[in-house]
């Protein structure tokens, strides 16, 4: 094989799936298992499993996800199936490699809090690489084709299962603390994935469309787009004026609109991710 062929952004995706899984591994050794903390998905049924039985977690996972990959391989793309063993098989791997560090605290409620955020870390990196640790995700998507729930849904049933299985393996409150690191855990993947820098779109329907837009691109420096409109009542013709600001321009920009038309209808949003001139280059996606 000619690694000279093999495009830079495959290595960057094989290694990066690789870091947020052992990220991920190590969250698993040293702040769930040590607290008897849950996790959601497959990885949570090996980690109730390693509770009751003290059986070995890595080979748990490894061997629970191997019929789902069987389930999946035709209901799933080619792409997905294969970062998922990579992930699956990295993870198991890095369970074994890392059981011997040593428990980073034994307060239970910490223990969520820092599993979450350094778990998410891991799950957001693995994501941002179009990764999976396959699991619940493959068998979703299978079971998505056969009843009438989204992916999401299929997920969010399974993890409750694994959830309600902690509370009568263990106490509902344990339930709960693996509420609270799953939780965080969602909160981080969303941070790393579309990072800090949210964006406010605002959307202005005024009389004064064209005194507006070119002060915001002269004096915020950002782009403008006249979006065409028609009053329902008044049947009036009217042009919105439509701009993506960061959140420190956008005081500026209703300094702007309510100088020329404080009348104006005003409308903001939050935006997660802009991708363009001015913003986040396509360099990565």
């Amino acid at each position: 094989m000619n690694l000279k062929k093999i495009p830079w952004h495959f290595f960057k995706r094989f290694f990066g799936i690789i870091m947020g899984t052992v990220i991920v591994a190590v969250s698993i050794n040293t702040l769930i298992l040590p607290n008897q903390i849950a996790d959601g998905g497959v990885t949570g049924i090996a980690i109730l499993l390693h509770y009751l039985f003290q059986w070995n977690i890595s080979i748990l996972v490894a061997l629970l996800n191997i019929p789902l990959f069987i389930l999946g391989y035709k209901s799933v793309g080619r792409q997905l199936f294969y970062w998922s063993i990579l992930g699956v098989g990295t993870l198991s791997a890095a369970l074994k490699f890392t059981d011997v560090l040593s428990p980073i605290t034994t307060d239970t409620l910490l223990a969520s809090i820092f599993g979450g955020v350094v778990s998410g870390i891991g799950m957001g990196i693995i994501f941002r690489c179009r990764g999976s640790l396959g699991g619940t995700d493959i068998l979703a998507i299978v079971l998505n084709k056969r009843i009438q729930f989204s992916v999401g849904q299929i997920i969010l049933i399974l993890d409750a299962v694994v959830f309600i299985g902690a509370a009568l393996i263990f106490s509902p409150e344990m339930a709960m603390y693996a509420m609270i690191y799953m939780f965080i855990a969602t909160k981080v993947i969303d941070l790393v994935q579309v990072g800090l820098d949210y964006s406010k779109s605002v959307m202005v329907v005024t009389e004064k469309p064209d005194k507006i837009a070119e002060d915001i691109i002269h004096l915020v420096g950002r782009g403008v787009t006249y979006l065409q409109a028609e009053g329902a009542y008044s049947r009036f013709q009217k042009r919105v004026v439509y701009s993506i600001v960061n959140r420190a321009q956008l005081t500026q920009v209703k300094e702007i609109v309510h100088k020329y038309d404080p009348d104006a209808f005003v409308a903001i949003g939050d935006v997660s991710e802009v991708v363009g001139e001015g913003f986040q280059s396509w360099k990565g996606h």
